[in-house]
């Protein structure tokens, strides 16, 4: 549950964020009644691989990373930042997950269930709307640093073999 002080708090980051811009004050109340707040440790899973996702999640604080293959020889493939949305490759897709969503530092998270955004999407359409925007914009900033990655690493593989 969402108290009155979370609230206020919540306003004030998501209004600061570059990437909400997009979002006006009265429209970020009227998220947040569809939301509620997860506060995680470091190494606490958010989503699972193999799980359809039902929820879709905002990043207030800390990190989270991508991870594929099993725990013992686990790899890092991508990580989110504060004020990204993670999660919705497969809340919109509805295919499994092929990557493990965890926490890599004390996180607080916004989830917005699948029954709530259904709501959402009846009661506040602009709103919906705004939300996909915000989505394209996470998954261009995740495909961005990750493709900068890979190229560095490209380098990286290429300098050693001369």
């Amino acid at each position: 549950m969402i108290t009155d002080n979370d609230r206020k708090q919540l306003t004030e980051f998501l209004s600061t964020l570059s990437d909400t811009q997009i979002f006006t004050q009265r429209e970020i109340n009227a998220f947040l009644d569809f939301c509620d707040l997860m506060n995680l440790q470091t190494g606490d899973i958010i989503a699972d691989i193999g799980e359809v996702g039902e929820s879709l999640y905002f990043l207030l604080e800390g990190e989270a990373e991508l991870v594929v293959g099993p725990s013992v020889n686990e790899v890092v493939v991508g990580r989110i930042l504060a004020g990204e949305m993670l999660g919705e490759m497969s809340f919109f897709d509805r295919n499994p997950r092929n990557v493990r969503l965890r926490a890599s530092e004390p996180t607080r998270l916004l989830r917005l269930p699948r029954t709530m955004y259904q709501r959402l999407r009846l009661e506040h359409p602009v709103l919906t709307v705004l939300l996909l925007e915000y989505a394209l914009i996470s998954l261009d900033n995740l495909y961005r640093r990750t493709s900068t990655d890979m190229a560095q690493l490209n380098q990286y593989i290429y300098n050693i073999g001369k």
